[in-house]
């Protein structure tokens, strides 16, 4: 027996995207399976329609209402898919929670994400914006991503190399943004592994505690520790994680930049350019715990803007560009923006 599509209409946006700000849809379709996308390609109503993928909206700010067919992607699904000499394979669904994805695989024995521990949003989501921290990124640990083409409703797997990764930024928000949706991912965890302890949070944590060789659960305690101390719960104040992504800068640019403010945090990259701190950037220019509007500066993190209640989508973007000029006058560098602005 088919079931037909879960629909819902003038649905509120708000409950689905972390900087709980307000929004409607004109149409909701809930997509539970491979199939729910074939029948949305299928339907007389929606297969020509504008569309528009709704993961866990962690890295969304919604400006107005959204005059699209919204596919909420809620495919489910953790298992160990293979297991080979250098490496366990697992497969997710792409309506998994990312973070839960992560605790499951440690829960499994599975080690490798646990420096990615408590990044929001879903896993269906992850490959789009190669998301990362601590030293990881998902290009480093991806197998292969399932998607659905929204035009002929035929299953396409993508390798790494199809993905065109590079920072925070993939084919997902190019040439295929809006025209396919990811049903699965699937990740290659390293055998043996390694820890990557190369932060100096970590670091610290090393020499507060005294444990020299942690193993991967106590360095997702460890990472899960310092998110939470510097970062919002947006079950609590509503936010979309990093708002601006980190600028990367020749190494001129960088000697420039340390000849005039030497406490500058940056980090080399492996072509010789160099990586900013955002958050540095933005505190430097006097915006940590500041507001316009409803829509503030994190106080124990400038590079997260925050919903201090019952903000718009206009006032975090006035905010976002009055950070963007204000660096920019003192430094030279344009931030840009993490999330997706709709």
């Amino acid at each position: 027996m088919h079931l037909p599509l879960a629909v819902d209409r003038g649905a509120s946006l708000k409950p689905y995207n972390t900087f709980g700000l307000p929004a409607v849809a004109r149409t909701l379709v809930r997509i539970t399976s491979e199939a729910d996308v074939r029948k949305v390609v299928d339907s007389p109503e929606f297969g020509r329609a504008r569309k528009f993928i709704l993961g866990g909206g962690s890295n969304l700010v919604l400006t107005q209402d959204v005059d699209l067919c919204v596919l909420k992607i809620e495919i489910m699904g953790k298992r160990l898919l293979e297991t080979r000499d250098d490496a366990f394979i697992v497969e997710l669904g792409a309506g998994e929670s990312w973070h839960e994805a992560v605790a499951w695989t440690l829960d499994q024995g599975l080690p490798g994400l646990e420096n990615m521990a408590l990044i929001p949003g879903t896993v269906g989501a992850s490959p789009v914006q190669n998301i990362g921290a601590y030293g990881v990124e998902l290009q480093d640990r991806l197998e292969s991503v399932d998607v659905v083409d929204l035009t002929t409703g035929r299953t396409v797997t993508l390798g790494v190399d199809r993905c065109h990764f590079a920072y925070r930024d993939s084919v997902f928000k190019h040439e295929l943004a809006g025209k396919t949706v990811i049903t699965k991912v699937r990740l290659r965890l390293p055998r043996p592994w390694k820890p990557l302890l190369g932060y100096l949070e970590l670091e610290r944590k090393i020499a507060e505690t005294c444990i020299t060789q942690p193993d991967a659960r106590q360095i997702f305690d460890w990472i899960c520790e310092i998110r939470r101390a510097k970062l919002p719960d947006p079950a609590v104040i509503g936010n979309a994680g990093s708002f601006f992504k980190n600028p990367v800068v020749t190494a001129e640019q960088c000697r420039d930049i340390i000849g005039r403010d030497p406490e500058i945090v940056h980090y080399p990259l492996p072509d010789g350019s160099f990586k900013l701190a955002a958050g540095w950037l933005i505190d430097a220019c006097g915006w940590k715990g500041k507001s316009i509007g409803r829509a503030g500066v994190y106080e124990k993190q400038a590079l997260v803007l925050v919903n201090r209640g019952g903000a718009i989508g206009a006032e975090v973007l006035t905010l976002a560009r009055a950070i963007q000029e204000s660096v920019y006058g003192r430094f030279g560098i344009r931030l840009e923006p993490e999330p997706v602005v709709v």
